[in-house]
């Protein structure tokens, strides 16, 4: 393996970066660096969990909503559990929204509000891995740490022109984005690295007559940059089954759940149903006369499919739930709701 040392290879994409980077919410440019200004800690570490595995059109909105209602991370640590999940509803991942609360209130509550300084106090923390760590620690304290994300990946393979798939290569990737990580304003240069991956080593069609790097392009020279990086064969993903009951009131009201804290959408409000898998069991969660809709409800999870059948329902005022609670018409907001039950949702209010 042949791993690129040359330091002028930052020199170089600094300079692109400063004519070239994203104007980003979360971020402070090259230019305003320049002339003093620091990046805030909690914005760098908020955009950096709410990037993980979204895109950046996606965490846009609900960064600046997030932000606006709490605009420090002493101000996230007090906030309610269900407000916080309410606001993250439809980004996905839920699992980064629970950690995001822990964090808050750990670096609140036993760092006086103040992120760590390096890279093993950032490790210390709750729901922080050696991506997030290396991020906050280049990109908020311009420490030189290494920061790997998938456009890294992509520009490393491709510069080296290394075929090892996708994940067994991620440690040799690792190693070799390490290897062109400058001491000299390293924050800035993660960034650029990023930056160069979305927008310029993107993963179609790359425009390498606009890269800074193409001359030491190794995949560039041999032809192969559409071919990297390459992947391991993705395990076909199995399908599940399952029920949703939507029980509105003769007022309006209606039946959510908030599922358990663990596992898939954990802490999130949602629709009482039945188990999900390959033959689920009928578990209404009070009693009705049920209509089934004629279409299903689909989302695609991380690791499998799922389909929901949709049940739904009109109660009285005077029938309790068997579990759940009801929610009052004024007081409910489908935007509150994960993007799998919203879907449920609009195909109950259509149907």
């Amino acid at each position: 393996m042949s791993v690129l040392r040359d330091p002028a290879r930052a020199a170089d994409l600094l300079v692109w970066y400063d004519r070239h980077a994203r104007d980003l919410p979360w971020r402070v440019g090259p230019r305003a660096r320049a002339n003093g200004i620091r990046p805030d800690p909690y914005r760098v570490w908020l955009s950096e969990i709410m990037l993980q595995q979204t895109t950046v059109p996606a965490v846009k909105p609900y960064f600046e909503a997030f932000t606006a209602r709490w605009p420090t991370v002493s101000d996230l640590a007090a906030a309610e559990d269900a407000d916080v999940m309410a606001a993250w509803a439809g980004l996905g991942y839920y699992a980064r929204a629970r950690n995001l609360l822990k964090c808050a209130r750990v670096v609140a509550t036993e760092h006086g509000g103040v992120f760590p300084q390096s890279l093993e106090g950032l490790l210390g923390l709750p729901g922080i891995g050696p991506y997030t760590a290396g991020a906050v620690a280049a990109i908020a304290f311009d420490i030189p740490a290494t920061v790997v994300d998938g456009n890294v990946e992509r520009v490393m393979a491709r510069l080296h022109d290394e075929h090892t798939p996708l994940p067994q290569a991620k440690p040799i990737l690792t190693e070799m984005a390490a290897a062109l990580t400058p001491k000299e304003r390293p924050g800035c240069y993660a960034q650029a690295v990023m930056d160069l991956g979305a927008t310029i080593c993107s993963p179609r069609n790359p425009a390498c007559g606009l890269c800074p790097w193409r001359s030491a392009c190794a995949a560039w020279e041999a032809g192969t940059m559409a071919e990297l990086p390459k992947k391991a064969p993705k395990k076909r993903k199995p399908t599940r089954l399952g029920i949703a009951y939507l029980v509105r009131r003769v007022d309006g009201a209606w039946l959510l759940e908030r599922r358990p804290d663990s596992g898939l959408l954990g802490g999130m409000l949602g629709w009482p149903g039945s188990e999900w898998g390959e033959a689920p069991e009928e578990a209404p969660p009070i009693a009705a006369e049920w209509k089934a809709l004629n279409a299903e409800a689909r989302h695609t999870f991380t690791h499998f499919h799922l389909r929901l059948t949709v049940k739904t329902a009109l109660v009285p005022m005077d029938r309790p739930p068997e579990r759940g609670e009801f929610v009052a018409a004024e007081e409910f907001d489908p935007k509150a709701l994960p993007t799998v039950m919203r879907k449920a949702f609009d195909l109950a209010r259509g149907g």
